[in-house]
């Protein structure tokens, strides 16, 4: 069934009412079902105004991670662009060569930061937010107020860290 407004277009899909007439999720509002954000069996749902608040706190998040990667790539960009490395002795051109790798990988780091944070929000927005991207399994609503980014569980991630 494809519903057409002036705005927008939505595809539904749905059973259609025993009478024929309109889509049984058209009939009856509350049976549609709306993206969720996932959490473990001991704990609450995600309120509206909780994952309200985690948008916005994800959002403000980007925008600033953003600005600092912009920030920070510019001052690589100056940093490489000013180098000149004539009559530099050894020790000179190791010391930049380790300035010039550790703003790099600084850059590097920003860079996933913001893929992560991004990623959220897009979970937020397509009902996986709150599921472990390696096992499956709900990443705990603590962890998530905590680190708002989280794409691990706990274990996974231990897993991660350890090898």
């Amino acid at each position: 069934f494809f519903f057409s407004s002036r705005r927008r277009h939505t595809r539904f899909k749905c059973d259609w009412s025993s009478d024929g007439a309109l889509p049984i999720s058209l009939k009856q509002p509350n049976s549609i079902v709306k993206p969720k954000a996932h959490v473990r069996e001991d704990e609450t749902p995600w309120t509206a105004k909780e994952l309200k608040d985690q948008r916005s706190e994800l959002e403000a998040e980007l925008a600033r991670l953003q600005a600092e990667l912009a920030e920070a790539e510019g001052a690589f960009t100056e940093l490489v662009m000013n180098e000149d490395f004539s009559g530099d002795d050894a020790a000179d051109q190791g010391s930049n060569t380790l300035e010039r790798e550790q703003e790099m990988s600084l850059n590097a780091n920003l860079r996933d930061l913001v893929d992560q944070t991004t990623r959220a929000l897009q979970r937020l927005g397509d009902g996986s937010y709150g599921r472990c991207e390696s096992c499956g399994n709900p990443i705990g609503k603590l962890r998530l107020q905590a680190k708002p980014a989280a794409t691990l569980c706990i274990a996974c991630k231990e897993k991660e860290d350890l090898g």
